[in-house]
């Protein structure tokens, strides 16, 4: 899948990235709330099936299917008890109702493709075109393993970070105002290009950049040991269950001075050159490092220029962050923007 995933098929992206975006900003008005995490799941999800997985995001949308990855996700932010029990009410229940429904939908459209054989430059059509060591195709079930990893991945985080990233800007008034300064400058009202966006608003790259930082959507990574070693005294064993918490490594006082402050001038290109190997890993790191980051990347950057570009935002001033780990980084009550006035 990695070619798929190369810089120039990714940045092929960025128009069905701003006509998803567009479409929904659409319907915002001055005066309106906005829950932006929930707003943003739906737009991301519909970005997932058309630009990765060549889906027409439309066929599911009775489905609801962005509700329906939340609901089957929240199984994984339940007390560890709650998620031992089985019967018709458990939340394990609940989890494979759910599941069930997004099945549905990828095998429909599993089997529509093999039966066509309709081939596009997508995911899927990589997926059913590929052979294992024998071989051999890969089955249903591994194409459906394959795709929902890759619709989970391709929506979840984006939704975590743009909801964060609004969430910090939104009190951050220097920054911000470095930001739309920015995108006045460089695009002065147009859209963005795929270019720009990569290596062209440095403002808001180090802004993504730092809200990755306090809030890494994939906090929690499982590895193992693939020969013994020792860390601050403390022996591993080769072939260890080992897992690596960037939600704390990037709060670590001695590489992020006041770790809890948001500044994004920690991510100007020298200060980010400067940091040690490993210090900064929202996307993971080495051979393993996340198949999907420039796609995300560029998703969220394009969400936040548009929304600054149409909007100004205000964050409702009673409103307290509670957070969710479910197995991504979520705001436990989404997070409601009051749209103030048209930019």
């Amino acid at each position: 899948m990695l070619p798929s995933f190369h810089r120039e098929r990714v940045a092929q992206s960025t128009d069905i990235m701003i006509e998803e975006i567009t479409h929904a900003l659409d319907s915002w008005a001055p005066g309106q709330t906005v829950d932006l995490y929930h707003w943003t799941r739906a737009l991301a999800l519909r970005i997932a099936m058309r630009a990765l997985l060549g889906f027409d995001a439309d066929r599911g949308e009775d489905l609801h299917a962005a509700d329906e990855f939340e609901e089957a996700l929240a199984f994984w932010g339940r007390d560890y008890l709650l998620q031992t029990l089985r019967g018709p009410f458990s939340p394990f229940a609940h989890m494979q109702k759910h599941r069930k429904r997004l099945d549905a939908l990828i095998y429909d459209e599993i089997t529509r493709r093999r039966r066509s054989g309709e081939r596009r430059e997508d995911l899927m059509s990589v997926l059913l075109e590929a052979t294992d060591d024998t071989g051999e195709p890969l089955s249903d079930r591994e194409v459906r393993d394959h795709l929902i990893t890759l619709l989970f991945a391709g929506h979840d985080t984006t939704t975590s970070t743009v909801t964060f990233l609004f969430y910090e800007l939104l009190q951050a008034p220097e920054a911000l105002a470095r930001v739309t300064a920015e995108l006045h400058t460089v695009l002065g009202g147009r859209e963005p290009t795929a270019e720009e966006l990569v290596a062209g608003m440095p403002e808001l790259e180090a802004v993504m950049d730092e809200t990755l930082r306090m809030y890494p959507p994939a906090w929690v990574g499982p590895r193992r040991a693939v020969e013994s070693f020792e860390l601050a005294g403390v022996p591993v064993p080769a072939g260890a269950l080992v897992n690596y918490c960037s939600w704390a490594s990037h709060r670590l006082p001695e590489v992020f001075p006041d770790p809890d402050r948001f500044d994004p001038t920690r991510f100007t290109p020298e200060r980010k050159a400067a940091l040690p190997k490993g210090a900064y890993v929202p996307f993971g790191g080495g051979s393993r490092t996340c198949i999907g980051m420039r796609f995300g990347q560029l998703e969220i950057k394009t969400m936040a220029t548009l929304v600054l570009q149409r909007f100004r935002l205000e964050l409702a001033p009673d409103y307290d962050l509670s957070i969710r780990m479910m197995p991504t980084l979520s705001p436990r009550r989404g997070l409601p923007l009051r749209v103030v006035s048209a930019a």
